[in-house]
């Protein structure tokens, strides 16, 4: 048994203590470690780094870790730390990215790696010229639902994939009663806030994926609730988006259609759901289902709005089985990024990938903004 020092930036906020802290690093100390190709085991020693010291020693005391600071360069200087992780707001996180880089550090982030285009690929280019191992959170490929339908498409069961139609959001309640189920900073621009740079970066890797890199994109967004109340009960002026429209060209002639939506009553299976039609058959997954429809069992409907329906649609659609143990896909993408730093094994969700999500959310944006399509066009590290 070895212990790998990893510096957990950022982790006091909800997905930082939940999902990384909780639900990752803390359950791999839970099961004894990480255990190795080589059969060796790795036991994760995290120090929990952030501005407030009273917040820091509580969390620290409710997940039984022994160390915690608010002196991130101490924690940099420290040989036993070799990974740094940053979860912190997306406007604060090229600095201390650049300050681990700078250290030697092997460095994982949450996405988008930062504000801009410009800032992620000054980024990958740091991390390439550091010669570290560098990785951003691409959760959403690891879902059970995601998982059996990469598989449906690998089988051939719906052929050639001609259109994916994906709908994604809740309504986000304005406050005090109930209060926000999501942070302010979301609605505040200034703030690194808005619909369109949370989730396409998500969508860009999703759909490249599983189906073809984007090749363009054309998107109308909204702010569609002008104000709403903060964590302290104050009135706050939204200046974000908080629905975006968005239709995508991929690579190889498919078109994608997302609706992305904080201000949405769901009338749907999952929070999200992604409905593909193919040659030979269709599929719809979510999160953790996905069901298929193939082209011998569709059935053959006719427009008659003069009658009751006769087809019960719903029926006909088959549920994939799962064929390997559901874990927690935080944790699944943790373990790879722990194996990649030890044992040098493949990770593609790089820096270089990473930039590619902002690059389409700057896209969305401007298309919004001039109401156009907008090309993608091919990423490099080579400056241009």
């Amino acid at each position: 048994m070895r212990k790998i020092g990893i510096i957990m930036n950022g982790v006091t906020g909800r997905m930082g203590t939940n999902q990384h802290l909780g639900r990752s690093i803390a359950a791999i100390c839970k099961q004894g470690g990480l255990r190795l190709h080589d059969q060796s085991l790795v036991m994760p020693d995290p120090v929990l780094v952030g501005r407030n010291e009273e917040k820091l020693k509580s969390l620290a005391a409710d997940w039984n870790i022994d160390r915690w600071s608010t002196n991130l360069d101490l924690c940099l200087a420290d040989k036993e730390n070799i990974i740094y992780f940053d979860a912190q707001l997306t406007q604060v996180r090229a600095k201390s990215v650049q300050a681990a880089l700078k250290a030697k550090k092997h460095v994982y982030c949450e996405k988008p790696l930062a504000a801009t285009l410009e800032e992620s690929l000054g980024l990958a280019r740091e991390a390439a010229k550091a010669g570290v191992k560098n990785g951003v959170v691409q959760d959403k490929l690891f879902l059970p639902g995601i998982l059996k339908l990469k598989q449906v498409i690998a089988s051939g069961l719906i052929g050639k994939v001609l259109s994916v139609r994906g709908e994604f959001g809740y309504w986000v309640f304005e406050g005090p009663n109930p209060p926000a189920q999501r942070p302010s900073w979301n609605y505040r621009k200034e703030e690194g806030g808005g619909i369109i740079l949370d989730m396409f970066p998500h969508w860009q890797y999703v759909l490249a994926d599983l189906f073809g890199e984007v090749k363009a994109v054309s998107c109308t967004a909204r702010t569609t609730i002008p104000r709403r109340i903060d964590e302290t009960g104050a009135e706050y002026i939204c200046t974000a988006d908080d629905a975006a429209y968005a239709t995508f060209e991929l690579e190889g002639g498919a078109i994608a259609h997302i609706n992305s939506s904080w201000v949405t009553r769901v009338n749907r299976d999952e929070l999200l759901e992604l409905h593909v039609d193919g040659t030979l058959g269709s599929a719809v997954a979510g999160l953790r289902e996905c069901k298929v429809q193939p082209r011998a069992v569709t059935p053959k409907a006719v427009w008659n709005p003069d009658i009751p329906n006769p087809i019960s649609f719903r029926d006909g659609w088959q549920t994939v089985p799962g064929t390997a143990p559901e874990e927690n896909a935080f944790k699944v993408q943790w373990e790879m990024f722990l194996r990649h730093v030890l044992e040098d094994a493949p990770f593609p969700h790089t820096f270089l990938n990473a930039a590619k999500g902002v690059q389409l959310a700057e896209a969305g944006l401007r298309s919004w903004s001039q109401r156009c399509w907008v090309d993608l066009p091919e990423l490099t590290l080579n400056p241009a």
